[in-house]
């Protein structure tokens, strides 16, 4: 049987990680696979273990520290999870999301979250960047949505409007800052599926037909999460593998840092 966090159990990690705030943060940040050096340059920084924290789930993934860090970033109060959890480790959809549904109590407004992903458009390489603009929620279209369960009133409408999920303004402000220091910067659609196994061949060629650019296990549950309650999003790729249409790419976690491009876009908040 799924289970279903309340609003109760929500709070009180909100009232966990508040005691350990200095100000409200500007921005909270879901740093995915191998991105967790960015948690780094946060100045005088709190680190909380998520098993620390009330109701939080661990993540069980290597390359996922399971911190929460409280600091600074670029002058900005910031909150960052370094690391997240996976609806494939055996969480429920409400467990996964509970960190973004911790975030909106606290009074944060805006998400950046980010991922490894695979690429599936052609043009794309191993360490180049994707702004997310759309996605494909495959997993929640087959049933697995998380908002799917008793509706929370006090965070957001049983039935949520996603015709615009990342917020414009920020997709705007990452292009200024990736011109200005130089970042090739794609934009493109993100499929979400549950893992934790690759795709096959044949399973990314079906992706690219229906019009995919990247795809990988994570990130829709928390956007949907974080608009169902009014924030708002957005969404960074760091491509760490080819499209495996022959069966002969070798698939790494191994990805470049996006520290540059997310400090210029925290910096301007």
């Amino acid at each position: 049987m799924d289970k279903f966090v309340t609003l109760e159990e929500i709070d009180q990690t909100a009232q966990a990680v508040r005691s350990r705030l200095e100000a409200i943060p500007r921005a909270g940040l879901i740093l995915g696979s191998g991105l967790g050096s960015l948690a780094d340059a946060a100045e005088g920084a709190t680190v909380i273990p998520y098993s620390q924290l009330p109701n939080w789930p661990v993540s069980t993934v290597p390359g996922h520290e399971g911190r929460l860090v409280l600091g600074k970033l670029q002058g900005q109060p910031v909150l960052m999870l370094q690391g997240r959890v996976h609806y494939y480790e055996g969480y429920s959809m409400s467990q996964v999301v509970l960190p973004v549904r911790v975030m909106q109590r606290l009074g944060i407004q805006c998400l950046i979250v980010t991922n490894a992903a695979g690429a599936v458009n052609p043009d794309f390489e191993p360490g180049d960047l994707m702004i997310i603009t759309d996605h494909l929620n495959l997993v929640g279209m087959a049933g697995e949505n998380p908002l799917r369960g008793p509706n929370l009133d006090e965070l957001g409408p049983r039935f949520l409007d996603m015709s615009r999920p990342y917020d414009p303004q920020l997709m705007e402000l990452a292009r200024q800052v990736a011109g200005e220091h130089d970042l090739h910067l794609h934009k493109g659609v993100y499929a979400y599926l549950a893992g934790p196994s690759f795709e096959s061949p044949a399973e990314y060629r079906y992706l690219r037909g229906i019009g995919v650019d990247s795809v990988g296990m994570s990130t829709v549950p928390e956007v949907i999460t974080a608009r169902h309650g009014g924030m708002r999003v957005l969404g960074i790729s760091t491509i760490s593998n080819k499209a495996n249409l022959d069966g002969n790419t070798v698939t790494t976690h191994e990805v470049p840092r996006l520290t540059t491009l997310v400090k210029g876009v925290v910096q301007r908040l």
